[in-house]
């Protein structure tokens, strides 16, 4: 198998078949073997009938739907687990992503990387509030981990399958792929291109699972949040000390203090917000941990025609 696409999809009936049509035009120039894994992410509407109606006149595609959603990095994951190809490609199935950029990627990756990713230039049909917070997530999360990261990039990239078993190794259950794909290494170089606005439907990723995925991304590759809380409680308590040696000079040398409740009250509740705070860190962290000892599958499979 030369190539394998895997494609996530969450409620994209309107999407696939011009996806499809697209992906044929592209990757049946470039190789003569290859396959479309679609990961059907719970979608509600028709998303699995239009796929599964592919399948039936076409047996390079495959297909696996999920028993309910699983979330994005889930679905990729799900994927990368069944991709023959030699060469692994990640596209959503909006048509943000251009898979006419499958044919320079491919042909990068043959001048010997195993990894090329798409690193987007611009960014149409997205708010200015989802452009600012992706930007400021990607360099926060460059200057918080040890790894380098690529900023301004997705999931959109193509990968060697030495590069997948790597991937395949990870059993992490809070997925954050393209992380991950930094993490493991090798020989990685991009191609710059305009995202384009979605062709149809409306986007599943909504503030709270944008929250969610950088939550995933800062906790699994970096320690900088418990060096943080670690930092303020030092930081806490030489305040809190230099008030005490404050009351202390008032009460007893100057005599210049008034009684009262506020400098109290302030004292309590900012060591009660850094305490809380803290003990919050350490909490997305220790659930992590216990998420992960349970061991439970990462997905549930309820039909696939891959064997």
């Amino acid at each position: 198998m030369d190539i394998s696409v895997i494609i996530p999809v969450f409620n994209e009936e309107k999407n696939i078949p011009l996806l499809y049509a697209r992906l044929n035009d592209t990757v049946r120039k470039i190789c003569t073997t290859y396959e479309y894994i679609f990961v059907n992410d719970g979608s509600a509407d028709a998303s699995m009938q239009v796929i599964r109606s592919l399948a039936e006149t076409d047996d390079s595609v495959k297909f696996i739907d999920f028993s309910r959603n699983f979330g994005h990095q889930i679905a990729v994951t799900a994927g990368l687990a069944k991709a023959k190809g030699q060469a692994v490609v990640i596209i959503d199935a909006d048509l943000q992503d251009p898979p006419e950029l499958i044919e320079p990627l491919y042909r990068k990756m043959q001048a010997g990387y195993e990894v090329v990713y798409a690193k987007r230039r611009s960014r149409e049909g997205e708010s200015f509030m989802k452009k600012w917070t992706a930007k400021m997530f990607y360099r926060l999360l460059s200057r918080m981990t040890a790894i380098s990261i690529p900023l301004d990039t997705g999931d959109y990239r193509i990968i060697h399958q030495k590069v997948v078993q790597m991937l395949n190794r990870m059993p992490e259950q809070q997925k954050f792929i393209r992380g991950q794909i930094a993490w493991v290494g090798f020989r990685q170089t991009f191609l710059e291109y305009d995202r384009q606005a979605r062709h149809a439907g409306t986007t599943g990723y909504s503030y709270a699972k944008m929250l969610k995925f950088a939550i995933d991304g800062i906790t699994s590759f970096s320690d900088v949040p418990l060096k943080f809380a670690t930092i303020s409680g030092f930081v806490v308590s030489g305040v809190a000390f230099i008030e005490i040696l404050y009351a202390l000079h008032s009460r007893l040398i100057t005599k210049d203090y008034e009684p009262g409740w506020a400098s109290i009250l302030i004292s309590i509740l900012f060591l009660g917000g850094i305490q809380l705070m803290s003990i919050g860190i350490i909490g997305e962290y220790l659930s992590r941990i216990s998420t992960n000892v349970k061991n439970r599958p990462l997905y549930v499979i309820n039909e696939t025609n891959i064997e």
